[in-house]
């Protein structure tokens, strides 16, 4: 039964418009983060993870923001048209709260002496989630689209912009299977990536993915002078050029997030 249940999740992770990387690609970015975390915040995860009542793997527990979706408003940035990018100053240019600064919150509170273990193991479940969501390119990006989320697709992915970078691309750029996929992903992890990867903040990653969003590869806008505007019509033809053009931003989008909430999880869980 619980087999059945996967399948059809990611099933319609798959067909569906996802609010994020879908299943697999949130288990990815937490599987990675598990295995490169140092030993005594993996030891504190599977502490925190033996309490909750649904998740027995934290990988798993990193789809829970999603099932329903909670905080619907951080789970991406919305930037203007006309923006070069966010400043360390601006976390949420367009609102009050989004993925930037749910991060902030996340990591005080799991870095902090005086919460419980039931406010620790929430934080811990939406840090790994709001990690993957500021890796996926479409979540820092605009609000009249809903992040690609009113652009079509056609092709080798069906349905929405937004979902063929939360599921289709990420099947088709690591496949189905999260443990293998995490093992092939760590083979090119790098020392000299991990010091490189590390060595920037979450508002560094947002301009990463919104650099992304607005490439021409991505097809998601059309820079008209200083504005990267909607294309007209907006439709998107994914063919085999695209899915090839992608795969390795979508394969190094996985890692970045991987080897960052590791990062972040030994600052405020490894002591």
């Amino acid at each position: 039964m619980a087999r059945l249940a996967l399948v059809l999740a990611t099933f319609f992770a798959m067909t569906c418009n996802a609010w994020a990387w879908g299943d697999e690609g949130h288990r990815i970015v937490c599987e990675i983060a598990m295995r490169l975390a140092v030993s005594s915040t993996r030891a504190e995860i599977r502490r925190l993870i033996k309490t909750d009542s649904e998740f027995d793997f934290f990988s798993d527990s990193c789809t829970w923001p999603d099932h329903p979706r909670k905080r619907a408003a951080e789970h991406f940035t919305n930037l203007a048209r006309d923006s070069s990018g966010l400043v360390s100053n601006e976390l949420c240019p367009l609102a009050q709260e989004c993925v930037l600064s749910a991060i902030k919150v996340e990591v005080a509170l799991l870095s902090s002496n005086g919460a419980d273990d039931e406010a620790k193991l929430e934080a811990l479940k939406f840090l790994g989630h709001w990690v993957g969501d500021v890796h996926q390119p479409l979540h820092v990006s605009f609000e009249d689209d809903k992040g690609g989320n009113n652009i079509s697709v056609s092709g080798e992915c069906q349905g929405k912009l937004h979902a063929a970078w939360d599921s289709c691309l990420v099947v088709k750029a690591v496949g189905t299977d999260v443990a293998a996929a995490a093992t092939d992903l760590m083979k090119s992890i790098t020392p000299a990536k991990v010091e490189e990867w590390t060595h920037s903040d979450p508002v560094d990653w947002a301009n990463e993915s919104f650099a992304i969003a607005e490439r021409p590869e991505t097809k998601y806008c059309v820079q008209q002078g200083a504005a990267c505007e909607l294309p007209a019509p907006a439709k998107v033809k994914i063919d085999a050029a695209y899915v090839e053009a992608n795969t390795p931003i979508v394969r190094e989008q996985l890692q970045k997030a991987g080897v960052r909430l590791a990062h972040m999880l030994d600052a405020a869980l490894g002591k």
